[in-house]
């Protein structure tokens, strides 16, 4: 598990963002920020 699989579930849930708020906040698809959070996809 990357890094950033482990820590940006921790650091988005402590920041008070949901999966799909992150995701609108980002410009990016919710499913996007569940493959990074799961390790299937960094870019």
């Amino acid at each position: 598990m990357s890094n950033l699989a482990h820590n940006l579930p921790l650091l988005r849930r402590r920041a008070g963002y949901t999966q799909e708020g992150l995701a609108e906040a980002l410009g990016v698809s919710r499913q996007a920020v569940s493959k990074w959070e799961s390790g299937v996809s960094l870019r």
